[in-house]
C-alpha cells in the first residue's frame, strides 16, 4: 500500500550484468520504496528503457551486447530522453569516462566498489530530492 511518498513515483531501471550486485542494489531500493526493474545487458536495458522509460536509469558501463555508453547515446537521441536522469555505476572511474558521461548528461558517476546500497540511496535523494526529476524534456 502506498503512503504517498515521493519514492512511490520513482521507477528505477538498473542495467547491471553482475547478478549479485543487481540483487544487492535492488533489495535496498525496493526496501526504501522504489520500483525497480532489472536488465542484465545493454540491449535488454535499451529495450526496457524504450518500452517504459524509467524515472531514473542506473547504468553500468561495461555490459554484454551493448556498452552502457552505446545504450545511453542511443537513448539520448529519443524524444523524452534528452534530460532523463542517469547515474553511472561502474568499476571504471577514469577521467575520460567521467567526461564522456558528463557530455551525455550523466548526473553522477559512482564507483561500485565504493558505493554501498545506502550511499546509492543517499545519492538518489540528493539528486532527486522530490523523488522525481525537476523536468524531463521531450
Amino acid at each position: 500500500m502506498s503512503d504517498g511518498s515521493a519514492t512511490d513515483f520513482l521507477d528505477v531501471l538498473l542495467v547491471e550484468d553482475d547478478p549479485a550486485l543487481s540483487e544487492m542494489y535492488r533489495l535496498k531500493l525496493v526496501q526504501d520504496g522504489y520500483q525497480v526493474r532489472l536488465a542484465s545487458d545493454g540491449q535488454s536495458g535499451l529495450d526496457a528503457a524504450l518500452e517504459r522509460p524509467p524515472t531514473l536509469l542506473l547504468l553500468d558501463l561495461r555490459l554484454p551486447n551493448l556498452s552502457g555508453f552505446e545504450l545511453l547515446e542511443r537513448l539520448r537521441r529519443v524524444p523524452g530522453w534528452t534530460n532523463r536522469p542517469v547515474i553511472v555505476l561502474s568499476n571504471y572511474g577514469e577521467l575520460e569516462l567521467i567526461k564522456r558521461g558528463q557530455a551525455l548528461g550523466v548526473l553522477e558517476h559512482l564507483i561500485k566498489s565504493r558505493t554501498t546500497p545506502a550511499s546509492l540511496i543517499e545519492t538518489i535523494r540528493r539528486l532527486l530530492p522530490d523523488g522525481v526529476p525537476p523536468q524531463i524534456s521531450a
